[in-house]
């Protein structure tokens, strides 16, 4: 019987899927589903386990889309130190703290600018900095730590987990509005 994401014909050849290997009813479905959505303004949430290749797939859907000439970045958000996330993806102005750099510092939401903003482990994020993506992923603006500008950033979302979020909504884990802001398209 038909299955409503597997074409009729098989997928092409496309030089940009040949990072997702095999070829078989469900991945054909996958590779499908990426061509589809690629060009979306969409935010994707990728849900799989540890070592299934979910960077794989957020590259392949930057690669397809009309972002692919403009910045991809990764961000692990498990890998960051607590202590550093906030200035790590919203950047800090000048002097905003104690060995800052005197010019400041572009942070990798903004680094992303015109692209596709990645961000692996996006269950691992604590819920003070959960807030605040929450807020530029509604407003597209940011705010450097120590700043008071409002920086225009315009990204493509795409985030990963090997968590169960709907499971952290519930134990308070995890900001249930930033859920449905990111799981825009579910993968």
């Amino acid at each position: 019987q038909s299955h409503p994401l597997i074409p009729e014909k098989p997928v092409p050849n496309d030089p940009r899927l040949s990072t997702i290997i095999g070829d078989s009813q469900p991945m054909r479905a996958l590779k499908t589903l990426i061509t589809r959505i690629s060009d979306s303004p969409s935010s994707v949430l990728i849900v799989s386990e540890s070592g299934t290749g979910k960077e794989v797939i957020a590259r392949a859907i930057h690669q397809l889309s009309s972002r692919s000439n403009r910045p991809f970045v990764a961000i692990n958000c498990a890998s960051i130190p607590e202590a550093l996330q906030e200035s790590e993806l919203f950047g800090y102005a000048k002097g905003a703290f104690t060995g800052a750099s005197i010019t400041g510092k572009v942070g990798l939401i903004q680094s992303a600018n015109g692209g596709t903003l990645f961000l692996d482990e996006i269950g691992d994020l604590p819920l003070p900095l959960q807030a605040k993506l929450l807020r530029f992923l509604q407003e597209r603006v940011i705010e450097r730590v120590g700043g008071r500008d409002e920086i225009p950033v315009d990204v493509r979302i795409v985030c990963a987990t090997h968590r169960d979020l709907k499971a952290q909504i519930k134990t308070g884990l995890f900001r249930e509005d930033l859920y449905y802001s990111l799981a825009e398209i579910i993968i």
